[in-house]
């Protein structure tokens, strides 16, 4: 059994996911081979797998699996500064065409992975990487936050939102976030002003916390763009978003002079461009973390591969209380 491995397989959609024997992977030029210790499980992985999800450019059969923590156990040709033995984590498979994390081994893009903080456990560390991409490439690579903006972050109880929260508090902003009544507590302790979505609409929190002028950033982690491009300041205001992908009336946006970035985290690993850039995000994540300015929470319940199919079930029914992970080889 030393050349095959055990892999989540999605045979094909809106069908239940299958344990298999596959041949194990060989890594190529510039690529990694890893032992695969924890797994994320994404939304994302929950839509390929019901073949809705066109954009990430999966076809099935497929092994799923964007997020991954794992020890490099081969290095390919040009995959440096890797070396055998070492501990890395990132997003880095499952779309794409290329196979997933949710498989005992897995080869990587050695750009799309960085060393594994000391201060994460491997479940903490495959919970990370597309959710702190994705709140980077918003905040700093689009809005360029910095200390004493008003950044509001809708979801902050979420994968994206508990990232966006603390990356903008770690860089100086004063910081405010959504959530339903039983999440303020939870977004209290991240270190944001917590506001009740259900009880307080967003046009008093305009009045209340920005004296009517608006907050630097919107960060629109729920798909409510159009409540957002209401809620910035004029001229310097910034929405971005992770899920504006519908059609949305412009002109609150415009009359204010204001601006909007959409973010795409899956772009390096579908185009092959800028994939660096995703690595160098990754080791500003381990930085904040060994500094105790970064942490997410993880479910505290115990998947293996042969518990697949009810780790997307919890996903897809929002059961879990924190990231859903994957456990395959983590002692």
């Amino acid at each position: 059994m030393k050349h095959t491995m055990l892999a989540v397989v999605a045979q094909a959609a809106q069908q239940p996911l299958t344990l298999q024997r596959l041949p194990r992977p060989v890594p190529g030029e510039g690529q990694l081979l890893l032992q695969v210790r924890c797994a994320g499980v994404n939304p994302l992985d929950i839509k390929i797998a019901a073949g809705a999800a066109a954009h990430a450019r999966q076809p099935l059969p497929a092994t799923l699996g964007l997020d991954v923590s794992g020890t490099v156990v081969e290095v390919g040709p040009g995959g440096g500064p890797f070396a055998v033995g070492d501990e890395v984590f990132g997003m880095a498979g499952g779309i794409g065409g290329a196979p997933g994390a949710m498989a005992q081994y897995m080869v990587v893009d050695a750009r799309l992975v960085a060393p594994k903080p000391q201060a994460l456990g491997w479940a903490e560390a495959a919970a990370m990487p597309l959710v702190f991409i994705t709140a980077w490439e918003g905040l700093v690579d689009r809005a360029q936050v910095r200390p004493g903006q008003r950044v509001l972050v809708h979801g902050g109880a979420g994968g994206v939102g508990q990232a966006a929260v603390q990356l903008a508090k770690a860089r100086g902003a004063q910081v405010f976030a959504t959530g339903s009544a039983g999440s303020l507590d939870f977004i209290r302790t991240l270190g944001a002003t917590a506001i009740d979505r259900e009880a307080e609409p967003l046009e008093t929190c305009l009045q209340r916390y920005t004296e009517g002028e608006g907050f630097d950033i919107f960060y629109d982690t729920v798909g409510s763009l159009d409540a957002a491009f209401r809620c910035v300041k004029a001229y310097t205001g910034h929405v971005v978003s992770c899920l504006g992908w519908g059609s949305h009336n412009l002109a609150p946006l415009s009359f204010k002079g204001a601006s909007y970035s959409g973010v795409f985290t899956l772009l390096p690993l579908l185009t092959g461009k800028g994939r660096e850039h995703h690595g160098e995000i990754l080791r500003e994540a381990a930085s904040l973390v060994e500094a105790g300015q970064l942490s997410l929470r993880v479910d505290a319940q115990h998947f293996g591969l042969e518990d697949v199919n009810q780790a997307f079930r919890q996903v897809a029914e929002g059961r879990g209380l924190g990231k859903t992970v994957l456990h395959i080889a983590d002692r």
